[in-house]
């Protein structure tokens, strides 16, 4: 009677087919699951060597420092050359040191190398560089006569402007070659050459500080070195207007040049 009973509950309840080969009494409890496989045990893995900490960038104290223990021209290029504190060592396909003559008179600062000067491993030799050597010719002077440096070595991407903190760490070795060299005087072409030889009056921006002599204090040397500020020969080229206040500029030069050196 009771299995008669349970088949009309189940009726009852909709189950009109059976699923299972065998009735199951759902009264007793269900046997445990097999045990599950453990894994084996995995190896040890070895100790691994810590990784060094990345490299800090350098700064201007130690980029001074190289600088200064550079007692030549060649020792200082090559200092440079190997120098990897600077990111723009990374992105340029080599080092602009200078061009022109090591005992110069004058000494010519520009901003940054470009494209050409970048390829060619010397400073001004692309358009820019080609009106700077007719402004030298106009007044007499070419490039074996005076000393053409920039003050960032490295070409910035796609010519940026360099940032002040890259100025600032590549100064020492620009303040070093001057010291070096020892010149008469100095031209600063451009804002940027501008700013870091006359650091105290370089906010008045290009066309104030153009046209006038002033004071340029140099690491490495006992007295300040006479510095002219004019335009940059790419403004130049962009802008021609310009061309009349710069021509005035290398005459200034010009009479300088040819004046008896003060004591």
């Amino acid at each position: 009677m009771e299995l008669l009973e349970a088949l009309r509950l189940q009726w009852e309840w909709g189950a009109d087919e059976a699923l299972l080969d065998a009735p199951q009494d759902r009264r007793h409890a269900l046997p445990p699951p097999p045990p599950a496989e453990t894994a084996p045990a995995s190896l040890p893995r070895p100790a691994q060597a810590p990784r060094p900490a990345p490299a800090m960038p350098a700064g201007p104290a130690e980029a001074r420092k190289l600088a200064e223990s550079c007692q030549s021209l060649a020792e200082l290029e090559e200092a440079m050359r190997n120098f990897t504190g600077c990111a723009l060592r990374d992105t340029a396909t080599q080092l602009v040191f200078a061009d022109g003559a090591a005992d110069a008179r004058l000494i010519i600062v520009g901003e940054a190398p470009g494209g050409d000067e970048d390829r060619a491993g010397k400073p001004f030799v692309g358009p820019a560089g080609l009106l700077l050597d007719r402004m030298l010719a106009s007044i007499g002077l070419d490039r074996a006569k005076v000393r053409i440096i920039n003050t960032v070595p490295w070409r910035p991407p796609g010519n940026r402007t360099p940032t002040e903190a890259e100025v600032a760490l590549c100064l020492p070795f620009l303040h070093r070659q001057i010291a070096l060299i020892a010149p008469r005087g100095l031209m600063a072409l451009g804002a940027v050459a501008a700013k870091a030889l006359l650091p105290a009056e370089g906010a008045m921006g290009i066309r104030r500080l153009r046209g006038t002599w002033r004071e340029a204090e140099i690491a490495g040397l006992s007295a300040p070195l006479p510095c002219l500020a004019t335009y940059h020969p790419a403004y130049l080229l962009r802008t021609p207007l310009a061309k009349a206040e710069a021509w005035r500029d290398l005459l200034t030069l010009k009479a300088w040049l040819e004046s008896p050196p003060t004591a």
